[in-house]
């Protein structure tokens, strides 16, 4: 089990070896690195300077970090055929390290638009749906939620997948009774939320929390907060963990039933 890899698919590879399957909670694409400013696809683009100039406006909780990255698009004939050249050129990696048989649901940061054309024969494609493994039952929803106030604008070079509220609540509850519930985003639980390192709180899913005491799941299992106030928060019956920021950790979350 699997989120926020960001990159790494050398490890991705190691993940899966002797896994009966292996669960990818979302972020394959490494659009910023903010611990490698050379790298991701804005450091392979704009070269880590510029990126730098964007971690430390990015840190201030302003506006100016988007201004400033429109700024850096504006510099390109074509922006958004160069984010999906360099998106499709990490996908061929990510995909081609998913050699155990793998269920994937995309995070924020991914163009699942583009997932089928590297998914093969032995990938799942999950997002909103539902998977028997190990004869248990696990239901899946991808992307986060578009935060309150914030407008998203679909004309830019990447678009995040974010999901209106109301949208991603529906396809929460179209999900039947399961035996594990994977998300990309937390429930909306307050340690789970809240990354120590931005200090800030990322925005949870009420439904995700709703689905939990509807169907007492097992397990609630999701990423997307890297640094998380407490990795792990029981909710009645379901353990609710954060499997973990795979980019820096490389170790998978392992379950065992």
């Amino acid at each position: 089990m699997v989120s926020d890899v960001h990159g790494e698919a050398e490890a991705l590879a190691r993940a899966g070896e002797g896994a009966d399957a292996l669960v990818v909670l979302g972020d394959l694409i490494d659009f910023v690195d903010y611990h490698d400013h050379s790298k991701g696809i804005l450091g392979a683009v704009f070269g880590a300077e510029r990126v730098t100039r964007f971690a430390e406006l990015r840190r201030q909780h302003g506006r100016e970090a988007g201004a400033y990255v429109r700024s850096l698009w504006a510099t390109l004939d074509d922006p958004a055929a160069v984010v999906q050249d360099a998106a499709r050129a990490q996908y061929a990696e990510m995909f081609a390290a998913m050699t155990a048989p793998t269920y994937a649901i995309p995070g924020n940061v991914d163009l699942p638009e583009l997932w089928p054309e590297f998914a093969g024969d032995g990938v799942h494609l999950v997002d909103d749906g539902t998977a028997e493994i190990g004869g248990l039952t696990f239901g899946f929803v991808g992307g986060t939620l578009i935060p309150p106030g914030f407008t998203l604008n679909r004309d830019a070079p990447w678009v995040p997948y974010v999901r209106p509220v109301d949208e991603y609540a529906e396809a929460v509850r179209a999900l039947p009774a399961m035996d594990v519930l994977c998300s990309h985003v937390p429930p909306a639980v307050a340690e789970l939320t809240y990354d120590v390192v931005a200090t800030r709180a990322e925005f949870g899913s009420t439904a995700l929390l709703e689905a939990i005491a509807k169907h007492s799941p097992r397990w609630s299992l999701f990423g997307h907060v890297h640094q998380p106030l407490a990795q792990r928060v029981r909710v009645g019956r379901t353990e609710c963990v954060n499997v973990g920021h795979f980019k820096r950790t490389r170790q998978p979350y392992v379950l065992r039933w």
